[in-house]
């Protein structure tokens, strides 16, 4: 089924190489890279064996444009590849604005066109294992998530032209995580947060507090404040026991202190099927192939771009506590809803 279908790489950036090793685990080919960079552009043209062309270029006549441009970028480059009739799987976070995300989902909606929001760990094993584990030890009463690292030394997340730094680019994996444990679990959507961030320019660490339906409070902290080894862990936990996931520094899953198997991966770089790389891919085709709906949508893309909204303008608000959607102002990235700019 996967060899039926072609990618090409919108962006030639450290992510575009994961979504390269996950197409050549399922076995479609590579038939095009472009990037703002002609350099980058044909280096890695040259390690996939395939060929450098420009964004105008796209689809190339690929099937599905991968989308891993910076996120000012996000929305022209998705709305290209659809309008050339490729299917798109586009990069976290979604779009710069929420007017961005409220146009993408309408062109969806309207020309039923294929786009999967890229949030891999939503098709990651441990993930799986431990919503499965968490469902069993009823209503949750604590529910704390964290990704806790070093500043990457590629990309420029600091800088005010990607629209935001840890909470919007980093924390949109916990953020996506915290809705899926909450339906899962049936404490419902996440209903209001508040948020404290703090950075020179972009924020480089953020702790969210959100609240959900049924009034359980989760603790989402990111940062780029860390160690070098990063630390990326889920704890949830009932009155009737415990479900700890860890993804950093140790790929493990516990439930009340006991170790629980996780499945054995088949991918020579483990890490590219156990952080979700190779089902996204796999889920996405097989959704081409079948007509459906992607599991992680354009709808779910903008529901966390909601929350990370909100969050921003809460910050800037003192960190008061605000409705989610919060009202803000759509036009605006979450960096000019924070510190105007």
């Amino acid at each position: 089924m996967a060899a039926s279908k072609t990618i090409a790489l919108c962006g030639a950036g450290m992510i575009s190489g994961a979504h390269a090793m996950a197409a050549h685990v399922v076995g479609a080919s590579i038939t095009a890279v472009a990037s703002r960079s002609e350099a980058r552009s044909a280096e890695r043209a040259s390690q996939l064996n395939t060929v450098s062309v420009s964004y105008e270029q796209l689809p190339a006549a690929a099937d599905i444009v991968i989308v891993a441009t910076p996120p000012a970028h996000h929305f022209s480059h998705t709305v290209h590849a659809l309008k050339s009739g490729a299917a798109v799987i586009v990069e976290k976070p979604l779009v710069l604005t929420l007017d961005e995300a409220d146009r993408l989902l309408d062109l969806v909606e309207h020309s039923g066109a294929k786009v999967l929001y890229a949030e891999n760990l939503a098709y990651a094993p441990v993930l799986h294992a431990f919503i499965k584990r968490v469902t069993t030890i009823g209503p949750l009463n604590h529910l704390v998530l964290k990704t806790i690292q070093s500043l990457p030394q590629w990309g420029d997340f600091t800088t005010a032209l990607w629209g935001g730094g840890a909470l919007f680019d980093l924390g949109v994996h916990p953020l996506a995580l915290a809705v899926l444990i909450g339906r899962a679990t049936g404490a419902g959507e996440v209903v209001a947060l508040s948020a404290t961030l703090r950075g020179e320019i972009t924020d480089t660490h953020a702790e969210v507090h959100l609240r959900f339906d049924s009034g359980l409070t989760a603790t989402v902290t990111s940062s780029w404040e860390g160690e070098a080894i990063p630390t990326w862990d889920i704890e949830a936990s009932s009155n009737e026991g415990v479900v700890r996931a860890e993804l950093f520094p140790h790929l493990t899953l516990e439930h009340n202190g006991d170790e629980v198997a996780l499945p054995a991966t088949t991918a020579a770089i483990p890490m590219i099927e156990q952080f979700g790389y190779v089902g996204q891919l796999s889920a996405f085709i097989a959704d081409l192939e079948e007509g459906t709906q992607p599991f992680m949508d354009v709808a779910f893309g903008r529901w966390i771009m909601e929350i990370v909204c909100a969050g921003y303008y809460s910050a800037a608000l003192g960190s008061q506590e605000v409705s989610v959607p919060s009202g803000c102002d759509r036009f605006k990235s979450p960096l000019q809803l924070w510190k105007g700019f």
